[in-house]
């Protein structure tokens, strides 16, 4: 008995028809024929009954189908795992974020890690941007960050990193002697952010909103570098992180000022789902961003 006979009873059992099995298989009727003959010839007994044009399983075929499933099961479970140590894991890892500044550092990331796992596909889905940990529930994405840990039983939750949110205004606007500024100080001035919606943006999130206070004007400008601009011309002030500005803070006419008395500073994680069967090179990727990011 061959591996291609299993083949053949499994398709044939499993497709519903001998048409539909010939199509599976890339066989021609009379291939097919003369290999489930073969098989019947070495069992030395019928395979199917052959009742009203449909081929019904012996108690013979019975047997061999449930062999059919096991071998060729172990089979294709050997050829994966030999394969995983001639060439290293395949598989696939779906990744978003709902801060974009993860965008700064993420993709160089990921470049590394496909270094040492070169047939590990890491896929950054931008639609993943809103409510990450609800895609991540329903089976869309694999790994999220994020700045919130929810209380979610089936999340498990890993830190990654902690930056500071500061605020930077040029050196002659009114707070670049003050060592912080307040929330309600955020009312008369006009406020550069990267993107909407402001429930987003980390400043609005976590220092404004919870003051009741809105700025007298609020602009989106995507591009930092430009922003950076707006305000070393004095036409309004950013708040973000301090690690993403800190190319910027050479320039000796901008100024950075801490928000609130002990700064703002936000915990970013990285979520995945609890209890659930992993790959290896799953459990290595949440210990390379651990271990290699490098936010300063």
């Amino acid at each position: 008995m061959e591996i291609r006979h299993l083949r053949l009873v499994k398709s044939i059992v499993e497709e519903g028809s001998i048409t539909k099995a010939i199509d599976k298989l890339h066989l021609t009727q009379s291939a097919l024929s003369h290999q489930l003959k073969e098989a019947e010839e070495q069992l030395g007994t019928k395979i199917f009954h052959r009742i009203n044009k449909k081929l019904i399983l012996t108690k013979a075929g019975e047997k061999l189908y449930e062999t059919a499933i096991d071998v060729l099961h172990k089979l294709a479970d050997t050829k994966s795992q030999i394969k995983n140590l001639v060439y290293g894991e395949h598989g696939e890892i779906r990744i978003s974020t709902e801060c974009y500044t993860s965008y700064y550092w993420l993709p160089g990331l990921i470049r590394e890690f496909q270094v040492k796992y070169p047939n590990v596909e890491l896929r950054i889905l931008m639609e993943g941007f809103n409510k990450p940990v609800e895609k991540l529930l329903d089976g869309k994405l694999d790994v999220i960050v994020t700045i919130e840990r929810l209380t979610e039983d089936h999340v498990e939750y890993r830190e990654l990193f902690q930056d500071e949110i500061v605020a930077i205004v040029p050196d002659t606007h009114p707070w670049a002697e003050k060592k912080y500024v307040n929330p309600e100080d955020f009312r008369d001035q006009h406020l550069i952010i990267h993107s909407m919606p402001m429930n987003s943006v980390a400043v609005h999130q976590y220092f404004l909103e919870p003051a009741g206070v809105t700025p007298k004007k609020v602009s989106v400008l995507p591009f930092t570098e430009a922003a950076v601009q707006m305000v070393n011309a004095d036409m309004g002030i950013v708040a973000m992180a301090r690690w993403i500005l800190k190319p910027y803070l050479k320039t000796p006419s901008i100024r950075t000022v801490k928000l609130g008395k002990n700064g703002l500073k936000r915990m970013h994680y990285v979520g995945f789902l609890k209890n659930r069967e992993r790959p290896n090179y799953f459990d290595s990727f949440i210990e390379f961003m651990q271990r290699e990011i490098n936010i300063t």
